[in-house]
């Protein structure tokens, strides 16, 4: 880890808001995750335009791209949540638009979403995570309960804020679980891991590189971090920085950047982990368009080092200069190809 110093001046001298020019927070979308991306938009909207950027909410809908060339928008603050705006769709409307956006591309963000092939991925990259088995029908999850053996925990495929997750213990209520979780499409089902959950919180900072900044460790009242304690409560506990071992506070740290990288992201995101009954970290998944709310992550681990939620913004807002360096044009929506291709030969 840099210098607390560090990180925080140099995102604060690197942060001009007349870079950015007209600067649209895409917010809200069709997703299950809607209100939780409206509770993320809000402040993040409230900080950039504190800062000084011409920054204005919008409210993604289907035709989000051609709403941000006819409004004449230079750049998007991606902090929609779940399918719809965390899976590639909106990045590659986004593409198709020419409008840079904050955070990891059409790739990355689409194999973020998708557990079951974050998972794979990171498998082939040598990190560990709980045994697992992609299901689509409530005899596969049986088989798969069986398979894995002990406790589970049955998910949706893609979805995020512990939306359809359920801990089944001892083989109790797995068709109860299955019914929830299959409602968002797609099954997971993983071998629990008994924890602590903690998590990273990876940031580009200009002229450093990518950093994994302090771990966050939480603990609910209810022992499950669902949605509720996750947005609504006040009684979850957290612990930033998470009072592991210097060893396993590094191992994390390097595998969240190792996962980071295998799944394709970039800008910033969080990396999920649990602890195993054997101490050692389990990578669980990857958020590539983490909460922004004042419950979140992120900004918790940022603020540990000295990034407050102001500059935290600023910062993630700058990812979206990568794109313009990689010779990404904003396109007016009236203008046509300079000549029609030719035609095919058959």
């Amino acid at each position: 880890m840099s210098d607390v110093s560090r990180l925080a001046q140099v995102i604060r001298e690197s942060s001009s808001p007349a870079d950015f020019g007209k600067v649209a927070v895409v917010m809200g979308g069709w997703s299950a995750e809607r209100d939780v991306s409206l509770m993320s938009g809000q402040p993040v909207l409230g900080a950039l335009s504190a800062a000084g950027v011409d920054a204005h909410a919008v409210d993604a809908g289907r035709d989000i791209g051609d709403v941000l060339v006819q409004g004449g928008f230079d750049r998007a603050f991606l902090i929609l949540h779940g399918r719809g705006g965390e899976d590639g769709t909106v990045q590659a409307a986004l593409e198709l638009a020419g409008i840079p956006y904050t955070g990891t591309g059409v790739l990355g963000s689409a194999v973020g979403m998708d557990k079951w092939r974050a998972k794979q991925l990171c498998v082939a990259a040598g990190i560990p995570t709980p045994a697992c088995h992609l299901v689509t029908s409530l005899d596969d999850v049986h088989n798969a309960v069986s398979a894995i053996g002990g406790d589970v925990v049955i998910k949706p495929l893609c979805e995020g804020s512990s939306l359809g997750v359920t801990i089944v213990r001892g083989g109790k209520g797995v068709d109860a679980a299955w019914t929830d979780a299959s409602r968002y499409g797609d099954v997971l089902v993983e071998a629990f891991m008994p924890g602590p959950e903690v998590t990273a919180a990876v940031l580009d900072i200009p002229a450093v590189g990518l950093q994994s900044l302090p771990l966050v460790s939480m603990r609910a009242a209810g022992g499950f971090y669902d949605y509720d304690a996750k947005y609504l409560l006040d009684t979850t506990e957290y612990d930033c920085p998470a009072q592991l071992s210097t060893d396993v506070t590094d191992q994390i740290s390097s595998l969240a950047l190792n996962a980071f990288k295998a799944i394709g992201c970039s800008g910033w995101g969080r990396i999920d982990f649990m602890i195993d009954a054997a101490g050692n970290p389990q990578f669980i998944e990857c958020n590539t368009a983490p909460g922004m709310t004042g419950h979140s992550l992120v900004p918790m681990a940022a603020a540990e080092v000295g990034i407050d939620y102001e500059h935290l913004c600023l910062a993630i807002l700058r990812t979206s200069m990568h794109q313009e360096r990689s010779g990404k044009q904003h396109l007016p929506a009236t203008e046509a190809p300079a000549q029609a291709p030719a035609e095919v030969q058959t």
